[in-house]
């Protein structure tokens, strides 16, 4: 019997000690996995590159593409968009409220006649005011109608040429810019072969750099010239949108000097 017992004893003791030992092993595996993740994220991040800030690869594009034709490049871009800003700040300052002009308009003719008139669209800015001040001239001076009405719509022309002013410039840069892309290509072309020629070989590495100039220099224009056809669109719409303007409160101001002659 005490051998029973003793043999039950010593299998408890056994197995209480293998569960402790299992239990510490289950708490070390942890400990060091988690000592192994923070070495292995490191290793990534060191394996990860670093990124390079948007205008250290846009320098370092430049260079490779040629210092020359990128400049050429860049130089076409800066001017056409000086010109672009330039023509939509102008725009801006032209615009006027037709309405309020034309009521006033009337206003002033009814208090203070043709003078008056005439004085408040020489105050007033845009060309549609620049428009109305030299037809009330011309009525000042006695001309009729038909001759107001002539030289409305060839002031008008003249404002609206005002308007579309520098515009052949921006489209000249447009055309320019890819056309000087496709030099930068045929040039890197010419370089790729004269590198195969000197070579003897047609391996890539002796091709890439001649390739690289001509496919930045082709990038680096076509870029250019999208940008510079969105501001050209947008100034267009603007400018017809004026000369629509012009257009209608032309027909609208006759409209008033035939009902005031008629009404004096």
């Amino acid at each position: 019997m005490k051998k029973i017992f003793v043999m039950f004893a010593v299998i408890g003791a056994m197995a209480f000690s293998a569960q402790n030992a299992i239990a510490q092993e289950n708490a070390a595996e942890p400990t060091a996995t988690e000592a192994a993740a923070p070495a292995e994220a490191a290793a990534d991040e060191a394996q990860v590159p670093e990124k390079t800030p948007m205008h250290q690869a846009l320098k370092t594009k430049f260079i490779e593409g040629g210092a020359g034709f990128m400049a050429l490049v860049i130089a076409c871009l800066i001017l056409g968009l000086a010109l672009c800003i330039e023509r939509i700040l102008y725009l801006s300052l032209s615009k006027t409220n037709t309405k309020n002009l034309l009521a006033k308009i009337e206003a002033a003719l009814q208090n203070g006649g043709v003078e008056a008139a005439k004085e408040l669209c020489a105050n007033t800015r845009g060309p549609i005011a620049s428009i109305f001040a030299q037809a009330f001239v011309r009525f000042a001076d006695g001309q009729s109608l038909e001759e107001i009405e002539k030289s409305v719509v060839s002031y008008g022309g003249v404002e609206a040429s005002k308007m579309e002013q520098n515009l052949s410039w921006i489209s000249l840069f447009i055309a320019i810019a890819p056309s000087l892309g496709f030099l930068g290509t045929v040039i890197g072309m010419i370089q790729a072969f004269d590198a195969i020629q000197v070579a003897g070989d047609m391996s890539p590495n002796v091709v890439a750099g001649g390739m690289k100039v001509a496919l930045i220099t082709t990038v680096g224009g076509l870029i250019v010239a999208v940008i510079l056809q969105l501001f050209y669109n947008y100034i267009l719409s603007q400018v017809e949108s004026l000369s629509i303007d012009m257009e209608d409160a032309s027909i609208s101001l006759m409209d008033i000097l035939v009902k005031y002659q008629e009404n004096k």
